[in-house]
């Protein structure tokens, strides 16, 4: 006979079934860390057995319950007060002693991070990152007007019977749980679940957290008060605990769970919010591919990899292939490209090297020592490294010094094969003055962003003019109903609505 009761403790050694047919123990400290109240969530693709402690719960638990609460009052709202807060929001971040305070609140941020010998390198704000974010903002307050100007929204369908009508339209999802990593610029760009009556709760990377209070304090809360909208419309987090996440997607009242960052945190995330029943959208490993066929474009190329090199995010140039009939000649053209991006930032570049590729490097590179920068500070490194073809998949999280691997590939056919069987099939651009070679590439390449130069197009803003809560690759499967860049427009479901002419029909 099954037991079923509440957990409020757990033994050193106890065996967890997971996966149908796997198990791991209980270690000593979990088993002495858990107490009543706290949860354990099994991860059934991996045995992990995640903790999250009672405070930790609750406090995310509070969060959801006001974002159900806004999301109830949202429904019937209306645009204006939503417009209103986005005209707030942005115009507080345009005010240079709001700005300071956010500032000051990131350098603490950046200084914390640094001296755990953490990633600096998506966390720091910038004027450009504040410029963006007022235009992100303003841009979702135009589009609202753009709405009201038109009217009512019409239905998505319209089927006319003979004494009888179906319409589809759409609607909000409801609360939005929004996982992402120490990027404060997300932070605006979560605003966007508001255009579609969606509420949201975000938790921010820790290193982050006191950077996004800030904008919490000094310019979201003041804008949700001053246009009417209810607090929990927008909330944060405000725990620096990792298991806050872990918490989140497992509120089974969440109707998305969104999470981006890197891969193995990804991942993770997306099964404790699967395993809870709820829709995920994953955005996780990164890295784009260039590939250079033998109608390459000298200029064009360089300018590619130059471009595609200036600083470290999801669409950055990762691996570069180039056709053997070229390779002699474009190898030492990029090399010498991806040490001006690095030579822009101090360094130079740092290289991971296929034996197909090998011959073509200048003789000595994988013997001579660099200068690398990583998060916990400078390292001697060989200039390049020999890796195996299955490790083209890896993503190079470099924090001040370009990395990137290089393949030599016989012709187009074998580089879309290498992308597609190794890639995160994300990102690839070819560069071809060969129009033929550029419909063979798109149709074969199984990816959501193709181009024809530098990788870094690939966001949602600069591309499609709307800040994106994320980027899709296709690792596990291509997406259903939608393209590769998730908005705050793209957060609908749909409802159908049926009118009936006499009171007497019947099928």
């Amino acid at each position: 006979m099954a037991l079923e009761g509440v957990l409020t403790g757990l033994s050193a050694g106890a065996v967890i079934p997971f996966g149908g047919d796997r198990f791991t123990t209980v270690p000593p400290e979990l088993a002495e860390a858990f107490r009543p109240g706290d949860q354990l969530h099994v991860v059934q693709t991996t045995g992990a057995l995640l903790h999250v402690p009672a405070a930790v719960r609750e406090a995310v638990t509070a969060q959801v319950d006001a974002a159900a609460e806004a999301f109830a009052q949202l429904r019937t709202i209306g645009d204006e007060p939503v417009r209103a807060f986005y005209t707030a929001f942005a115009d507080a971040l345009a005010v240079d002693a709001v700005w300071a305070r956010i500032a000051e609140a990131n350098a603490a941020d950046v200084q914390r991070a640094g001296e755990q010998g953490r990633s600096t390198t998506r966390l720091r704000v910038s004027e450009r990152m504040r410029a963006d974010m007022v235009a992100g903002l303003r841009g979702w307050a135009h589009h609202l007007d753009e709405r009201a100007a038109a009217g009512e929204t019409p239905p998505l369908t319209r089927v006319e019977h003979e004494d009888w009508s179906v319409e589809i339209v759409a609607a909000p999802l409801g609360v939005i749980g929004f996982v992402f990593e120490g990027r404060p610029n997300v932070f605006a760009d979560a605003a966007g679940v508001l255009a579609t009556g969606n509420s949201a709760v975000l938790r921010i990377g820790g290193d982050a957290l006191g950077t996004a209070q800030a904008i919490r304090e000094h310019a979201l809360e003041p804008a949700l008060r001053s246009s009417g909208l209810p607090g929990g419309a927008l909330s944060l987090i405000p725990v620096r605990e990792r298991s806050a996440g872990w918490a989140l997607f497992s509120d089974s009242r969440l109707a998305l769970a969104v999470v981006r960052g890197s891969g193995a945190a990804v991942t993770e995330l997306g099964s404790v919010a699967r395993q809870s029943g709820i829709p995920v959208s994953a955005h996780g490993t990164g890295g784009a591919w260039l590939v250079a066929d033998r109608a390459a474009d000298t200029e064009r190329f360089a300018g590619a990899v130059r471009h595609s090199l200036d600083r470290k995010v999801c669409n950055t140039l990762n691996v570069a292939v180039v056709v053997r009939e070229r390779a002699a000649e474009l190898v030492p053209v990029l090399l010498s490209a991806a040490d001006e991006a690095a030579a822009a930032r101090g360094g130079t570049a740092r290289l991971h090297v296929v034996d197909s590729a090998a011959s073509f490097l200048p003789e000595g590179e994988f013997a001579r020592e660099i200068d690398v920068r990583r998060a916990e500070g400078v390292r001697r490194e060989p200039r390049a490294t020999p890796i195996a073809v299955e490790q083209l998949g890896t993503e190079w999280e470099w924090e001040d010094t370009p990395e990137l691997s290089i393949a030599v590939v016989e012709d187009l056919d074998e580089a879309i094969r290498l992308f597609n069987a190794h890639s995160p099939q994300f990102v690839a651009a070819l560069i071809s003055a060969d129009g033929d070679a550029h419909a063979r590439f798109r149709a074969g390449v199984n990816a959501p962003f193709v181009g024809d130069g530098f990788t870094r197009w690939v966001d949602g803003q600069y591309a499609l003019n709307q800040p994106e809560l994320g980027l899709s690759n296709w690792q596990y499967g291509r997406l259903l109903g939608r393209g590769g860049v998730l908005t705050g427009a793209d957060l609908t479901t749909r409802r159908t609505f049926a009118h009936h002419e006499r009171s007497d029909q019947h099928r």
